[in-house]
């Protein structure tokens, strides 16, 4: 329950299950742990935004497999649209105007025809209230394929909302910018752009104001700004890795934000996680300042009608830390974080008068939306995403901070057994995450919470190389993977075994993308410390992994082929030195059990990295399995394939490093 009487704020939690329909935590038999399936399952509901007015609240709706879109008006109760889209992978839902819906999903297919391997095809869909019909992006829209290259923007205009989307024209081979009828779907040219235009952006009419251009073969990096009606080359700068970005309106409507090394204007933020600091650049004059965060924000935040900036956000080692550089905005959240007290409120959603804001908290709970009315002074319950694991089945998680042999400062998560306070001998479970450029965050994490469910403690370090973190600490990371960015995992296992919290006779690693690759490297690169490993869509063979990216983009230098040698350690395209560290290469040296799962779908980490490491270890006469997942792509898009991966996991985990 929030506390009522705070100041600036009145709150009080008001169940509206009735309105969500369905909404209530299951009942559970007292000591059992929810089934399995239940934490591989979809959350419930995936996405969910407010209309403008704030009356109207879409979200996606998942049941099993099935995807449905639902509208439902929040004063009267009543429902306004329902409508299946089947299996569709949704990736974003958005409000354009009142009375219509952006519905964004993707599919792995390839266009071989056209020349496009098989990779991560988007397309947007439009939801109109008042017809309740629904139209597709680009649709008989002339000699255009209908999948969208890069996001869609959405403006107020003064005519009214307006959509824009890029995408291929089959006939000239540009890759131009569409303003989409919003009836039809149907798109006219309003922008020429290339296959090197990077990113550009709209102002509150939809002109363009700014655009990039990179070419990958000479790593050239370009802002063009406005020269009467064309735009110019305003500044340039080679940056074959850690090129800038274009990052939209500033804080008025003439100004942009670029992140950029400008040693020049100013010094190095020595909270990023590169050269880049935060600029806002003036489209008439050209002038470039620096924004006045007091912290460096991951996200940034934006003024839901206006589109401009109005803050940052930034995940710390406690959850996500927002910081609002509008006055208006910052007293508003303000009010949000002092009645939610320790919950960690993370910000979902808000109508055009950010006088409802819908919230979503983690903290000791398998998630909650809740929808904060300031005029009503109240927060009310909408959803759980995990309405089947109440929060008495959610087990603590703590963050930790141990020291690398090295010296390096390593942080990271234990996830304990639920109902465990005070831990001691238990089994671990090694959780690496992905990326590796990415990093484990304070929350509910499905994947940690299922295997603590089942009696291990689950660590999730944020070992060096994770983002989220400073430049130096990006840096270290750079040429050592299954070196230091794999001995950081298992210092952390000795950490938690000196302070009597894990037996080191009981552990074992898994992992997905990199952190399959570490699960790999862990029984041949740093051996000694698991008993058993779990890869899923893991690297099993570098040079492969790289040669395998040039191919997809059809040149041997590119900016990916760059950035995977520098965090690799090779010194060119196909060096022969990244054999040492491949899994595939040292199979012959295991001596624990590898299960190995992977995805057909997967257009990230091909699946033949699993069926080359499982090959390597069959001729070596070594204990792996095999289990290839039908129709899943490599971020477990699908909940009956997720399932499936997780009770594998389990039960691989529970013969080989068993809790009892």
């Amino acid at each position: 329950m929030l506390k009522s009487g705070l100041s600036g704020l009145i709150l009080a939690v008001v169940s509206v299950a009735a309105l969500m329909g369905g909404m209530a935590p299951a009942a559970l038999a007292q000591n059992a742990p929810p089934p399995i399936d239940v934490y591989a399952a979809s959350p419930a509901v995936e996405l969910m935004e407010l209309s403008p007015s704030g009356t109207l609240i879409a979200r996606i709706v998942v049941t099993g497999e099935e995807r449905a879109i639902a509208v439902t008006n929040i004063d009267t109760g009543e429902h306004l649209f329902a409508s299946t889209i089947g299996e569709a992978k949704v990736r974003d839902l958005r409000w354009i105007g009142e009375d219509k819906v952006l519905i964004i999903s993707s599919q792995t297919r390839a266009l071989h025809l056209l020349g496009i391997p098989r990779s991560e095809l988007y397309f947007g869909v439009i939801l109109d209230l008042k017809t309740q019909k629904l139209a597709r992006v680009l649709d008989r829209t002339d000699d255009v394929l209908p999948v969208l290259y890069g996001g869609a923007q959405i403006r107020d205009t003064a005519q009214g909302p307006a959509l824009f989307a890029r995408a291929v024209n089959l006939y000239s081979g540009q890759v131009d910018l569409f303003r989409i009828d919003l009836n039809s779907g149907r798109g006219r040219s309003v922008a020429p752009m290339d296959w090197d235009t990077e990113d550009y952006v709209l102002d509150a009419e939809g002109a363009v104001i700014a655009m990039s251009t990179y070419v990958e073969r000479s790593g050239r990096w370009t802002l063009m700004l406005p020269n009467g009606r064309r735009l110019r080359d305003a500044w340039s700068v080679n940056a074959p890795l850690d090129s800038p970005a274009l990052l939209g309106m500033g804080r008025t409507p003439r100004t942009v934000l670029v992140a950029a090394d400008r040693p020049d204007l100013a010094a190095a933020d020595p909270e990023s996680e590169t050269a880049n600091n935060l600029f806002e650049v003036d489209v008439d004059t050209g002038v470039w300042t620096k924004l006045p965060f007091e912290h460096h924000p991951d996200n940034l935040l934006r003024h839901p009608q206006t589109r401009l900036l109005i803050g940052g956000s930034r995940t710390e080692d406690d959850g996500v830390r927002y910081e609002f550089i509008e006055p208006a905005s910052a007293s508003r959240w303000r009010s949000i974080t002092r009645a939610f007290g320790e919950k960690a409120p993370q910000l979902v959603s808000w109508n055009a008068d950010q006088k409802r804001i819908l919230v979503f908290t983690d903290s000791g709970e398998s998630g909650l939306y809740q929808l904060v009315d300031f005029d009503r002074r109240t927060a009310d319950a909408l959803a759980f995403a995990y309405p089947d694991i109440p929060p008495e089945k959610v087990g603590a998680v703590r963050h930790i901070r141990y020291t690398a042999a090295d010296g390096l400062d390593i942080p990271g998560y234990l996830t304990l057994p639920p109902g465990v306070a005070m831990p001691e001998k238990l089994p671990l479970i090694v959780l690496a995450h992905g990326g590796p450029a990415s990093r484990d965050v304070m929350g509910f994490d499905w994947w940690a919470q299922a295997l603590a469910s089942r009696g291990y403690a689950v660590l999730q370090a944020n070992f060096r190389g994770s983002d989220g973190y400073t430049r130096a600490f990006m840096e270290a990371g750079y040429g050592e993977w299954g070196r230091k960015m794999q001995t950081d995992l298992s210092d952390g296992v000795r950490f938690l075994t000196e302070q009597g919290i894990v037996d080191p006779e009981r552990v074992c690693i898994v992992g997905a993308s990199y952190g399959g690759y570490a699960a790999m490297a862990g029984l041949t690169l740093d051996k000694g410390v698991y008993r058993c490993g779990v890869a899923v869509a893991g690297v099993s063979d570098l040079r492969r992994m790289v040669n395998w990216e040039a191919r997809q983009e059809g040149r041997r230098e590119s900016q990916t082929v760059r950035y995977w040698n520098r965090f690799m350690g090779a010194a060119r395209l196909n060096d022969r030195a990244l054999d040492a560290l491949s899994p595939a290469y040292l199979a012959d040296t295991v001596d624990k059990p590898l299960l190995l799962i992977h995805g057909r779908d997967d257009t990230v980490v091909a699946i033949e990295q699993s069926r080359v490491m499982a090959e390597a270890m069959k001729r070596a006469g070594k204990p792996v399995e095999l289990i290839e997942l039908a129709g899943e792509d490599h971020w477990l898009s699908r909940a009956d394939t997720r399932q499936q991966m997780l009770r594998e996991t389990v039960r691989f985990l529970a013969a080989n490093n068993p809790v009892d």
